[in-house]
C-alpha cells in the first residue's frame, strides 16, 4: 500500500525536474501562440500608420518577424515534444497516476493509453 508522503521520494527528482520544465515550456508556447494571433492586427495597424505618414516600412521586415514568430512556435512545440517523451520514459508506470512534488503538495502525472490509437501511443496528464 503506498502513503501519502511517496510523492517525496527522492528517486522522483529528475521527474519532478523534467516535469517543471514542461510545465514552463507549455506556458511559453501558450503565450507564443497569444502573441502571434496579435501580429496580423499589428501589422495592419503599422501599414496604417505607414501610409499617413506616407512612409514605407523596411523592405521584408513585416514577413522577417512573422517568420521568426513562426519559427520559434514551432521550435517551442518540438521542445514540448521532446519533453513529453522524456518525460513518459521516466514514468514507473503506465495508465496509473504517479503523485510527484511539484511545489504545491502531491500533484499526479501519468501516461495513459489512448483509445483507438495504436499500440504504445500514450497522453501525457499533468494534475498540478
Amino acid at each position: 500500500m503506498s502513503t501519502n508522503l511517496d510523492y517525496l521520494d527522492p528517486n522522483l527528482l529528475p521527474l519532478e525536474d523534467k516535469l517543471n520544465a514542461y510545465l514552463a515550456a507549455e506556458k511559453e508556447l501558450r503565450t507564443a501562440k497569444t502573441d502571434s494571433a496579435s501580429l496580423p492586427q499589428q501589422q495592419q495597424q503599422q501599414a496604417i500608420a505607414a501610409e499617413e505618414f506616407e512612409q514605407r516600412s523596411a523592405t521584408g521586415s513585416f514577413p522577417q518577424h512573422a517568420e521568426e514568430v513562426r519559427d520559434q512556435l514551432t521550435d517551442l512545440q518540438q521542445d514540448l515534444d521532446r519533453l513529453r517523451h522524456e518525460i513518459i520514459a521516466l514514468l514507473p508506470a503506465r495508465n496509473e497516476w504517479v503523485k510527484v512534488n511539484l511545489g504545491y503538495g502531491p500533484s499526479r502525472v501519468g501516461a495513459f493509453e489512448l483509445p483507438g490509437q495504436p499500440a504504445g501511443t500514450y497522453e501525457l496528464r499533468v494534475v498540478h
